[in-house]
């Protein structure tokens, strides 16, 4: 397959979707149980973790197959990104409810891919104030199309009432110390990832990290057109030195630095040196493909099989043309 071919498919795929054999799918079935879609883990105290699952994208599951997160304050709960659709917050609310009696008066978005905001709306009618850098809003925007089509298609009907509200105060800094029900946190961007302007948001008393789409735990992360190489190396650098005792990632379980750096940091490290010596080399990128196709070190990653490869085409592609 050509490399222009492999960029394209690489597009299309997106993180996890399902396969059009899912397409306009009706879903008018009742809700299932917020458990049964995202798992809800205590990493700190008054910190939680909303853990989706790391296959595809399905009905079922709202498209989600990334974590999310809240915080419980004083006088009411952070919200940590919102889930894609609009049909999936009542699910949230519940799962949060388990927890907690007190309503979700934030919802901060670290990213700008569907599943970090595009439930926005359904926490807003509520009263919730939604928070995001600018830069973040910016991406936002340009990908929402895409992104809702690319939802209509797996979600069908769970689509419904979903519509784009971005945060209408967005924040110009790249770095913003919030203090939201008596809790000091920190809103960061660490440099463009796997998408352009993503954020991560620190919380320094707990220690605890809310990665974003930054790092991926226990699966492959995936280099898309959009994503920008060597940059996501940078970041995770950034964040690296935050040193944080616990990061919640944007895809797989949360752990601690050493896994992140591992399953994340190492694997950024290798793509770019090891492509950018196959560029030094004068190789040619289907030769660079094939000659970079086995990574002992991660190979056991989820969806390594499918996905290194075409991360090698694009961290190629993008490096070339600097």
């Amino acid at each position: 397959m050509s490399s222009l071919l492999i960029g394209l498919f690489l597009f299309l795929v997106g993180d996890g979707f399902a396969s059009e054999s899912t397409s306009g799918t009706s879903t008018g079935d009742a809700a299932p149980a917020a458990s049964t879609i995202a798992r809800t883990d205590q990493v700190a105290e008054n910190v939680y973790a909303l853990v989706g699952e790391t296959g595809p994208r399905t009905p079922e599951n709202y498209a989600l197959n990334a974590n999310l997160g809240f915080i419980v304050t004083d006088d009411g709960v952070v919200l940590v990104d919102s889930g894609a659709v609009y049909a999936f917050g009542p699910l949230i609310e519940q799962a949060i409810a388990e927890v907690t009696k007190q309503p979700i008066r934030w919802v901060i978005n670290l990213g700008s891919q569907d599943h970090r905001w595009l439930g926005n709306g359904y926490f807003a009618e509520r009263g919730a104030k939604i928070i995001a850098l600018a830069r973040t809003v910016e991406t936002q925007k340009t990908y929402t199309e895409s992104h809702l089509r690319r939802l209509r298609q797996v979600l069908g009907d769970r689509v419904a009432g979903t519509e784009p509200l971005t945060a209408p105060e967005p924040i110009a800094a790249d770095r913003a110390e919030l203090e939201l029900g008596g809790v000091a946190m920190e809103l960061i961007w660490p440099g463009d990832a796997h998408y352009k302007g993503d954020a991560l948001l620190w919380l320094p008393a707990s220690g605890v990290l809310f990665a974003g789409d930054l790092v991926y735990l226990d699966r492959i992360l995936g280099v898309w057109p959009h994503s920008a190489m060597p940059d996501w190396l940078e970041s995770f650098q950034t964040l690296e030195a935050l040193a944080p005792r616990v990061i919640v990632p944007g895809h797989g379980e949360p752990a601690d630095l050493a896994k992140a750096k591992a399953d994340t940091g190492d694997y950024l490290d290798w793509l770019v040196t090891q492509v950018e010596t196959a560029l030094a080399d004068w190789q040619p990128i289907d030769e660079a493909v094939t000659a970079l196709a086995d990574a002992p070190a991660f190979e056991h990653l989820q969806h390594f099989d499918s996905w290194h490869k075409r991360n090698v085409n694009e961290t190629y592609l993008q490096l070339e043309s600097q």
